[in-house]
């Protein structure tokens, strides 16, 4: 058994010490899956890194203890706990771009974990090392062993990440974030891999991500964590069909499923508290719609989810909730104004949001139909993107055919959604249209913009082109350079491509902007790094609409974000569209968010579109045998979570 005991974790920061862990226990037993759940910034990774001791060098564990099999591993010697490292317990890290040694191949990595904890080596350790590739899915993985990481896709890499962790057959597996860069296909034969491995070995998985519907499909206990705490436990079943606390009540009506198509999804006001705030009461009180003034004054006790319960301890199965007023059942006044949609008018944080309407039930008609009388302002016919390979000269000129055939039409005021697994040439086909390929791939074909073709756009004709085409990139952490100030990096493209607009045109457009995407005018002379996620794709949001497009393409605008962002998102995206009449091609693999925000919906694979049609038809009738894989590989629905 893993157990946490009462564990606290200190940081040493430029406002003197901070805690990130507040008392956190927990337990996980041997073939069990513990999910721990919440938004960005509640101290879910920092428990990890405890758990494996790895945290920061400006980060020490200030009290409590964490036990392997009843022996203390907080006070083991380094050296020992290297042993443990990667056999005992492994780890699938979050970020597999960072994690991953850039000059040594991926088997190279893989044996050398393999070498260190099994008996194994030389080429038997590299065959174990190839069947580990094919396992978690890689293609041709005896020829891809041999690859550095600079050659594979995001979401290659976190494949590799997890062969590394699973090919040493650990005893439990802390997995950070696993499934984020994966696609539902994938997504389900790593899930169904760590489900097999758990049934045939045993081995304990600590689940840490912010996808609820894996958490449904694989978790036996969750814990809800806000701000170095944890705030509710216990079984799968009851936390999805009883949430007892009100975070817990508002991150599931978060969820895209959770609402009527096209209607504004429930979000949560604010964000996660940084770590040097100091509170006296519940940490969730300030973004609570039904905090009373105890609630803001007294820190909540743990009490029993269902009254009368008896004692609540960690670990035991039992439901457990801190809370001073656990929310009930449906005749409960509280969860009626938690359904509601409601929030605390506080303007004190950085963003502003409009009114929020409250979702509609589940399964209402699909009012998401195609704007009936907007004429085509994007077509695209015979669409091919051709990638140049190396090779010796003597072979000829060898491509890698991307893109194939690809044509669609985009009304104003439209979403198209571009859906299929990795690599099926999704983005490929957005940064086309975008002249991102350029000196790296052969693009032919049509794409008539406002009576335009933006493919054979050069010089003048490609600036005007990105006057009415702009792109919302899929890493809000990547994609704003962060030595720029928002002020430069919203500004940077009217400076290029509306150079008609002055000093003052373009300083009194940069406020309306902050004022348009939620955020304060202040924000503009502050740096991308003192954002959340949220707040920095709001600032790519801004900086794609600066030069007054007619056309966004939305790349994973929402994959890097949580549950209760990712609803701000598509409810600002959903706004805009209103405002502006901006059309949108949508690309994604989250499937719940396709039948929230597109009209119609597009199906790709192996670069050749396979189906496509109005949204709700193809969801519910797909035709195609690859569309109906995709839908029966998504993770579970609301409706499943609720019961």
């Amino acid at each position: 058994m893993l157990k946490v005991d009462k564990l606290e974790v200190g940081l040493d920061a430029d406002v003197g010490l901070v805690k990130a862990l507040y008392g956190l226990s927990l337990c996980l037993a041997r073939g069990e899956t513990f999910a721990l759940v919440g938004e960005s910034g509640g101290g879910k990774s920092m428990t990890a890194m405890a758990l494996m001791r790895l945290l920061p060098a400006n980060g020490w564990q200030m009290a409590g203890d964490v036990s392997l099999d009843g022996v203390s591993v907080s006070l083991l010697p380094e050296a020992k706990m290297r042993e443990i490292r990667g056999g005992k317990v492994a780890m699938i890290f979050q970020e597999p771009a960072t994690s991953l040694n850039p000059v040594l191949t991926v088997g190279q990595q893989l044996c050398e974990a393999i070498e260190l904890h099994t008996p194994l080596r030389g080429a038997h350790a590299k065959a174990k090392a190839i069947e580990w590739l094919g396992k978690v899915g890689i293609p041709e993985p005896a020829r891809r062993v041999d690859d550095y990481p600079f050659r594979m896709s995001g979401g290659q890499k976190q494949r590799v990440m997890i062969a590394m962790a699973l090919a040493t057959e650990p005893d439990f597996l802390i997995a950070d974030e696993p499934t984020t860069a994966l696609d539902v296909t994938i997504q389900k034969q790593i899930l169904d891999l760590l489900s097999a491995l758990q049934r045939d070995t045993g081995m304990g998985i600590l689940l840490i991500t912010h996808d609820l519907g894996v958490v449904a499909s694989m978790a036996h206990r969750v814990a809800l964590m806000y701000a170095g705490e944890i705030v509710e436990e216990g079984p799968a079943e009851a936390f999805f069909q009883s949430p007892r606390h009100p975070y817990a009540h508002l991150l599931l009506r978060a969820l895209p499923e959770s609402g009527q198509p096209g209607q504004t999804l429930a979000s949560i006001e604010g964000t996660v508290p940084s770590l040097h705030w100091r509170f006296k009461g519940c940490r969730f009180a300030p973004r609570c719609p039904v905090a009373t003034a105890r609630c803001k004054e007294t820190l909540p006790p743990w009490q029993p989810a269902a009254p009368g319960a008896g004692m609540v301890l960690s670990g035991t199965g039992t439901h457990r909730v801190r809370c001073h007023e656990p929310v009930g059942g449906q005749g409960d006044a509280t969860v009626e104004v938690l359904r509601q949609g409601l929030q605390d008018e506080r303007r004190g944080g950085q963003e502003t949001k409009p009114p929020v309407i409250p979702p509609s039930p589940i399964g209402e008609e699909d009012s998401r139909a195609r704007p009936a009388s907007s004429p085509a302002l994007l077509k695209v016919q015979d669409l091919h993107v051709r990638f140049r390979l190396p090779g010796p000269w003597w072979r000829g000129r060898q491509a890698f055919h991307a893109v194939r055939g690809v044509s669609f039409e985009l009304a104003a005021g439209e979403t198209l959604a571009l859906v299929g697994e990795s690599g099926s040439g999704k983005t490929t086909t957005g940064k086309a249209l975008m002249h991102l390929w350029h000196g790296v791939a052969d693009v032919t074909g049509q794409a008539d913009l406002a009576g335009r073709d933006i493919l054979q756009a050069k010089g003048p004709a490609l600036l005007a082109a990105r006057r009415q085409m702009q792109m919302v990139f899929q890493d809000p952490y990547a994609s704003l350079n962060p030595r720029m100030r928002i002020r430069d990096v919203v500004e940077e493209g009217m400076l290029a491509l509306r150079p008609e607009w002055d000093a003052a045109e373009r300083a009194s457009r940069l406020k309306t902007l902050m004022e348009r995407v939620g955020l304060r005018p202040d924000a503009l002379d502050r740096y991308p790094h003192e954002f959340s996620g949220g707040q920095r794709q709001r600032v790519a949001i801004a900086r794609a609409l600066a030069v007054e497009p007619q056309v966004l393409i939305c790349d994973e605008p929402t994959s890097a974000l949580d549950v209760s962002v990712q609803a701000q998102i598509l409810n600002l995206l959903d706004r805009l569209q209103g405002e502006l009449g901006l059309a949108y091609l949508f690309v994604t693999h989250n499937l719940s968010v396709v039948r929230h925000v597109a009209h119609r919906v597009m199906v790709m694979q192996s670069g050749e579109v396979i189906e496509t049609g109005q949204v709700g038809q193809v969801m519910a009738e797909p035709s195609h045998p690859y569309t109906r894989r995709l839908l029966a590989a998504s993770p579970a629905s609301l409706a499943t979570l609720r019961g």
